[in-house]
């Protein structure tokens, strides 16, 4: 059989692949519609979306992967089919910190695929309150980089915010220098947000040293403003490159590798377990000698493991702190549950903010 011949094999192969594929997707779709017609029937009326059951379903398909296509690749794919299926259920509607091109964009189309309607706002106690008055179904807010540390505004909103915690999302931040200019030696000011301004110090001291440094509201709004300003540059990334239609100069210049931003998302809804999960619990304890030790020891007496611990001013008087953990773990996990209860009984204030499935998950 010649080459020729060969080709024409596989491509007729992959004609018949892609007919299963949309008879089958097809087929998908109509089983969600389906499950719509069924919960409303039922009575329900918001409980579509389900991020237990969506984790669990995309754990699954990350294991049992044989390739070739890359699992984080096969991951994504399904999570845009998912998604596509609960908009045939009921569209859902997700506020952001905007504005369009943010990172925290990227982060709500990652988590709910690009078949939610996204709604860029202006500030994070915005997003908490468009959610809390149902003018949006969830929220996707900043709350930890890997290396400029804790967005303490957005811990801040739990202390007053009856939203929960619904899911988490780890992005890889990638930062890019972005300009209109012919050369990175043509600039001589530099648009960002603080933390990406933090985030390339390093290249910024050895690669313009004399430019400008100006912080921004957000990396996209940065963006939009180089437009005009051929000696200007903004650190942003992809998305906002690609809305503002701004050259990239030089691709991440990070100063770290790895660095990583999770975002929460916020909502009315309490998760069930995925079977990979955390808990985020905010808690005040008397200020007492020993305080921290009370804290933490019915963790360890019931063998659970905090992955972080952050301290902000309680606002109810001087000198007061609250305390936000993260759990591994379910609320409804026996482990987590007994040291819950033991907590309780020695905090002045124990609040679960919520339980949710890993993002690592």
């Amino acid at each position: 059989m010649s080459d020729e011949e060969k080709l024409g094999q596989l491509r007729r192969r992959i004609d018949e692949l892609d007919l299963e594929l949309q008879r089958l997707l097809n087929e998908r779709a109509a089983c969600a519609v389906e499950v719509a017609r069924v919960k409303r029937a039922a009575g329900e009326q918001n409980n579509f979306y389900r991020p237990e059951r969506e984790a669990a379903i995309l754990r699954g398909v990350r294991e049992r992967n044989p390739g070739p296509l890359p699992a984080d690749e096969v991951v994504r794919l399904f999570r845009e089919v998912m998604s596509a299926c609960l908009a045939l259920e009921r569209p859902l509607a997700v506020a952001y910190l905007g504005p369009e091109g943010t990172f925290t964009q990227a982060a709500a189309l990652k988590h709910f695929g690009h078949s939610v309607a996204t709604r860029p706002l202006d500030a994070i106690d915005t997003v908490f309150r468009e959610v809390e008055a149902g003018s949006a179904d969830y929220g996707v807010v900043p709350v930890e980089n890997s290396t400029e540390g804790v967005v303490n505004h957005t811990l801040d909103m739990f202390l007053r915010s009856p939203l929960k915690v619904c899911g988490e999302v780890a992005l890889r931040i990638h930062h890019h220098l972005l300009s209109h200019g012919a050369a990175v030696s043509d600039v001589e000011r530099v648009y960002a947000h603080q933390q990406a301004l933090a985030q390339c110090r390093e290249w910024l001291d050895a690669n313009l040293p004399r430019a400008e440094r100006i912080a921004l509201s957000s990396n996209a709004e940065a963006a939009r403003r180089v437009g005009a300003e051929p000696k200007a540059a903004a650190i942003a990334g992809d998305a906002a490159a690609e809305t503002y239609g701004v050259p990239c100069l030089v691709r991440n210049i990070e100063d770290e590798p790895g660095n990583t931003t999770r975002f929460l998302v916020i909502g009315h809804q309490s998760v069930a377990p995925s079977g990979a999960d955390k808990t985020s619990v905010l808690v005040s304890m008397p200020n007492r000698p020993g305080a921290l030790y009370q804290l933490l020891e019915p963790l360890a007496r019931h063998g659970v493991s905090m992955t972080r611990i952050e301290s902000r001013p309680s606002r109810r008087g001087i000198w007061e702190y609250v305390f936000f953990l993260d759990l591994q773990g379910h609320a409804q996990d026996a482990p987590v549950a007994q040291a819950m209860e033991a907590l309780q009984g020695q905090a002045s204030l124990l609040k679960i903010l919520g339980s949710y499935p890993s993002a690592g998950a």
